[in-house]
């Protein structure tokens, strides 16, 4: 068996677990949320073990309405389970944590918070979104086929901006340039992007609707951990250490290793919608959307039903 990992990045779900926490709101006929689909898509497309991101503080809680219960379902089907903890205090050997600082250090620390775990090819994804099971499956099959050969030839969902777009206010979406051979040349972070009537409109002026956007949706082989703990420790290096707020994001990263020629990263084009809560009045959207994968047929009553 090829053995392929999901890496999904749940340390920035709140401590208090409850209503109004985003991730949480439950989107399905029986109370789903949206990280059930992205595992349930994950292990369709033949994903084996996925990894849980969490912090240390929000372990019990996490467990008590996420876990134990996806522990239950991937049990039966052969998949296994594991956890990691991101920590503020993770960090390389010399650096000294600055007072005051209250987060962790981005995704591509919580990514490093698993390396211990990680001996295959892997994705990774947020926790709080919709990916469609169309991202999983080609994500994965790359994986296969080229995941174990080169792990710096990397692989990314790209998704059409317009199914990425909230109508109750502005996102900021990672803006691809793509070769005509679908390979990644840079990642553009753009703030502001908003739909207005028939034009989608940001901070760095109109965009196309069908402009390739990034998701936080890669997959990498396993390999590529050693360039990005590389990459953790310069990032101290060339930051001010007593700045609170900076982060060692995995897409900054990337798009500094295509610049650096380090690495190379096949866009995978896909169609499907996006979903994610970005805004309170995203909420029922989500839901009616939702409605319309299970009218479809794309979803069973019982999500994990059709796994067995």
């Amino acid at each position: 068996m090829n053995n392929t990992t999901l890496v999904i990045m749940a340390a920035g779900i709140g401590a208090r677990f409850g209503e109004g926490i985003k991730q949480l709101q439950r989107i399905g006929p029986n109370d789903e949320i949206i990280m059930d689909y992205s595992i349930h898509d994950a292990i369709l497309a033949g994903f084996n073990k996925v990894v849980f991101i969490i912090r240390k503080d929000i372990e019990r809680d996490f467990k008590k309405i996420i876990g134990d219960r996806t522990q239950k379902i991937c049990n039966q089907l052969n998949v296994k389970v594991e956890y990691v903890f991101q920590s503020i205090m993770d960090v390389p050997e010399g650096v000294v944590v600055p007072e005051g600082r209250t987060k962790p250090w981005g995704t591509g620390q919580a990514v490093l918070s698993a390396k211990d775990c990680i001996h295959e090819p892997f994705a990774v994804i947020n926790a709080d979104d919709y990916y469609g099971n169309h991202a999983f499956q080609a994500v994965h099959d790359y994986l296969i086929e080229y995941g174990e050969q080169n792990s710096y030839n990397l692989c990314m969902a790209g998704y059409h901006l317009k199914n990425t777009l909230s109508d109750y206010g502005s996102v900021t979406r990672g803006i691809c340039h793509v070769d005509e051979d679908s390979y990644l040349i840079s990642i553009d972070e753009v703030r502001e992007i908003q739909r207005k009537e028939q034009i989608i409109t940001s901070s760095k002026g109109v965009l196309e609707k069908d402009t390739c956007v990034s998701m936080n949706m890669f997959g990498m082989g396993k390999d590529f951990l050693q360039l990005l703990d590389q990459g953790f420790c310069d990032f101290f290096k060339n930051n001010d250490e007593d700045d609170l707020k900076k982060e060692f994001l995995i897409p900054v990263f990337i798009d500094k290793l295509l610049h650096e020629r380090k690495i190379s990263v096949k866009v995978l084009e896909t169609k499907d919608q996006w979903f994610g809560i970005t805004y309170q009045e995203d909420v029922d959207g989500v839901k009616r959307s939702f409605e319309n994968l299970y009218q479809q047929g794309i979803y069973q009553n019982d999500l994990f039903n059709d796994l067995q």
